[in-house]
């Protein structure tokens, strides 16, 4: 596989329907609003459904293959988030926790369920292993990522309202918020359907595979409308956190899995789902909470740009390392 082909069949049409949500963006046919209604069919229909189907046509021996995929994805991906964390928190007197927060959870997160399946298969292949990835991944950023993100900002913003520090919340219901998401359950259901033994029938594929096709397409395009309402300032800020997550994750993760010999497969899927920008959720955390919307916005403008050359870079990269190695 050369990286003519990467960009060609994985690079290239990201940008080009990426460019069409963007168009349709600044022309007014979709806006922001609009933007959050497909991300919701994605992440609560589509995407749940391209997993699912995807993980119960593997075998018992697929998922043995992956245990150091989870242990790396996890390890690699949090330490980066917590790395992010802690660097703009002590690093940039200005911010506060909860900044600190919101930036670890766009650059110390790759936007895995938007992306995972429109770059990972037009190279990889649809496979199994490459939902695996994406669930692997989708489930570390969603289920742990999130929820400390979350604690970690609700921490911040309760030292500067002390009032509302008084009120008792419970402490895992971020957790437990994030698992109750189809995108979650969805992919853990179908693991444990293949642990069972449980043959999968063929015939049933098919409804799923219908809604599950629109999962790339949709993502992107909605992504290219949420690129449109934003607003690019350049800082410090938005060039460091670019490179933590563009360069020092996928780092991260490749070095972590040559070190435990993960599977040569694998671990270059993985690293390329560790290059993918930063993950949308941030943003729409974010403005949620109306905490570092401007910052965080243009590290994800700035970052989609550089993964035009991450993506190709990351994969030769990674099959220079698996050689010498």
């Amino acid at each position: 596989m050369g990286i003519s082909h990467v960009i060609l069949y994985a690079v290239v049409p990201i940008i080009v329907v990426m460019l069409a949500g963007y168009i349709a963006g600044k022309k007014g046919a979709f806006t922001g609003a609009d933007a959050k209604k497909f991300n919701k069919v994605v992440l609560d229909f589509a995407l749940p459904a391209a997993l699912f189907v995807s993980i119960v046509q593997a075998s018992r021996e697929d998922l043995a293959k992956d245990i150091k995929l989870t242990l790396v994805s996890a390890i690699g991906i949090m330490a980066c988030f917590m790395a992010v964390y802690f660097i703009f928190k002590y690093c940039f007197k200005k911010n506060t926790g909860a900044d600190a927060a919101v930036s670890a959870l766009i650059s110390g997160s790759p936007t895995i369920g938007f992306l995972g399946f429109a770059v990972l298969e037009p190279i990889f292949g649809t496979k199994p292993s490459v939902a695996l990835v994406v669930a692997i991944v989708g489930i570390v950023v969603n289920a742990i990522g999130i929820p400390v993100g979350l604690s970690l900002m609700n921490a911040s913003l309760a030292k500067q309202n002390p009032e509302a520090a008084k009120k008792k919340t419970n402490p895992w219901k971020p957790v437990l918020h994030a698992l109750a998401q189809p995108v979650a359950w969805a992919p853990i259901l179908a693991v444990v359907w293949v642990l069972v033994g449980i043959p999968w029938p063929k015939a049933m594929s098919p409804s799923f595979d219908l809604i599950a096709k629109a999962n790339a397409s949709m993502a992107v395009f909605s992504a290219g409308i949420t690129l449109s309402a934003i607003k690019v300032s350049i800082n410090w800020q938005v060039i460091l956190g670019s490179i933590m997550k563009m360069f020092v994750m996928p780092a991260v993760l490749l070095i972590f899995g040559l070190l435990v010999h993960m599977d040569p497969f694998n671990l270059k899927m993985l690293v390329v789902a560790g290059a993918l920008p930063p993950a949308f959720s941030g943003i729409i955390i974010a403005d949620e909470y109306n905490t570092y919307v401007a910052t965080g916005t243009s590290s994800l403008t700035l970052s989609v740009i550089l993964f035009i050359g991450c993506c190709p870079l990351w994969i030769w990269l990674t099959d220079v390392a698996l050689a010498a190695f």
